[in-house]
């Protein structure tokens, strides 16, 4: 299903890769669209540039220089006459040698028009060299008489005459230079701004369709997610846009409906779990009752159990053969552990019912009640109990106390060839929390039965071996978890049993549960 609406979409419209893909080729092809248009307006200035000052330049230079170069061979001439000293013909050689190179500098400008200037210009030149200035140097060299002056001179006015058609032909060379390159300066300005302005165009209009093709959808698209994130898990997310983005949103909106199925399901479970829980505390408060009211009430039969077959063994044992006394002991031995298991299972019951006060206390002075406790069964045993240093904890000491008693009763119950040895130390630990540990040289216990030694009513060994009901443990994880703490079996230390509990310390609030 999700694989067709997929393909529908691709259908509807193009892929957020192909719009991207189309964007990027328009700015492509503007940019260099942009980069050609001002690097050809930038090859125009430069030609324009360069014709003005590498060959209209040099060309009015070297017309000025042909102008001089003209008019130092007419002043040679004239010198040369009137003196007849060769000194004034070196003007008039140096011109006409000057004169070539300045004719070919010209020329590089190239156009018909000053191609025809410097053309007429020379012929000009030639007619007033040959008519002219040759016959005169050869006239006053050979003293006979010179050319007319006067037809000299009409040589060479048309040879100014055609040098000034030359010059202004240059002049107006330099200015159509001068115009073309304020042209194509005025051009690159003018193609650097459009190029930039049609760049900057072709940016806006992307950024306009990333923003309405995109980036709005996606906004909506967020919008709608975050309103379902917030708790609205009815509303419908909806998705536009690119290919990706409605499916996306049809992702999200696929896993809105699983959530919202799932959550129905929760909430079904939840209220069944909330009943069965609101069961099982009502099963458990009247269990605890019944313990309570059971063990308290048969506390009275037993006594009497007890006290009359003690009674009957007393008057008439004279008259009991020894099969009726073990009989009548029996009953005695029978009666006295039903009291203490009924004693210990009152005791039991009671924690969490009868609750005292939480005062901070020490514990070195919880360990010390429970040694007095224990002072007998210590003494008998020959046991050492070693103490080290202890904090202030949280509690009701009353039933801290019974942990501490419990677990040093058992180290001397469960000992070993040698005198029992116990030492009770305290560390900090997380949250709040000190972790005691009330290790012996006991004869252990092994790992696999470490949960089972914290149930009620559970042995590892037999009454006659170890006496007990089996609760004391048991009655230890009460009173620890009451307090908010956990109470476990060490089984990385191999020697003897450790048994770990955690308390709350001085400055934690209660942790006893209240309901």
């Amino acid at each position: 299903m999700h694989g067709s609406q997929g393909s529908g979409a691709e259908a509807d419209g193009p892929s957020l890769k192909r719009w991207s893909v189309l964007v990027s080729t328009v700015l492509v092809v503007v940019l260099l669209a942009s980069t050609a248009a001002v690097l050809m307006a930038i090859d125009s200035l430069t030609q324009a540039r360069s014709r003005l000052l590498d060959v209209v330049g040099p060309a009015v230079v070297s017309a000025q220089q042909l102008g001089t170069d003209v008019v130092d061979q007419e002043n040679g001439i004239r010198g040369y006459v009137l003196s007849g000293s060769t000194d004034f013909l070196k003007p008039y050689e140096n011109g006409l040698g000057r004169q070539s190179a300045a004719v070919d500098v010209v020329k590089i400008l190239g156009t018909p028009k000053v191609v025809e200037a410097v053309t007429t210009l020379d012929s000009a030149l030639t007619a007033w060299r040959d008519e002219y200035a040759d016959p005169t140097i050869t006239a006053v060299r050979g003293g006979t008489p010179v050319p007319d002056e006067a037809s000299g001179k009409q040589r060479f006015d048309q040879v100014r005459t055609a040098l000034s058609a030359l010059q202004a032909e240059i002049a107006l060379e330099r200015a159509n230079a001068r115009t073309a390159l304020n042209n194509s300066a005025s051009s690159m300005a003018i193609t650097c701004v459009v190029a930039m302005a049609v760049l900057l165009i072709a940016v806006l209009a992307c950024v306009a369709a990333l923003l309405v093709y995109v980036v709005r959808p996606l906004t909506r698209l967020r919008g709608e997610v975050g309103q379902v994130a917030g708790g609205d898990f009815a509303h419908t997310v909806t998705s536009s846009g690119p290919v990706e983005l409605r499916a996306l949103g049809h992702d999200v909106e696929r896993m809105r409906t699983r959530i919202v199925d799932e959550l129905d399901q929760a909430q079904e479970r939840n209220v069944a779990l909330d009943a069965a829980t609101e069961e099982l505390r009502r099963s458990n408060a009247e269990l605890e009752q019944f313990a309570y009211v059971a063990s308290h009430d048969l506390q009275e039969p037993l006594r009497k159990v007890a006290s009359f077959c003690q009674l009957l063994e007393k008057r008439y044992r004279d008259q009991l053969d020894d099969r009726a006394v073990q009989y009548i002991d029996f009953a005695v031995d029978g009666a006295k552990r039903m009291q203490l298991l009924i004693s210990d299972l009152l005791a039991f019951s009671r924690v969490g019912r009868m609750r005292d006060q939480q005062v901070v206390v020490a514990a070195s002075d919880l360990v010390g009640e429970a040694r007095r406790n224990l002072a007998q069964a210590l003494e008998e045993s020959g046991a050492e109990v070693e103490v080290g240093d202890l904090p202030e904890v949280r509690g009701e000491a009353r039933l801290l106390v019974g942990v501490f008693q419990n677990l040093i009763g058992n180290a001397v119950k469960f000992r070993g060839a040698e005198p029992p040895h116990v030492r009770i130390d305290a560390e900090r630990g997380d949250a709040g929390m000190w972790v005691f540990s009330v290790r012996d040289n006991g004869i252990g216990v092994e790992e696999q039965y470490a949960e089972r030694i914290f149930v009620i009513f559970q042995r590892l060994h037999t009454k006659d071996r170890y006496p007990g009901t089996g609760i004391g443990l048991a009655m230890c994880r009460k009173i620890v978890e009451h307090h908010g703490g956990s109470i476990w079996l060490d089984t990385t230390v191999t020697t003897g049993t450790t048994i770990r509990f955690t308390l709350p310390n001085a400055d934690a609030h209660s942790l006893v549960p209240t309901g």
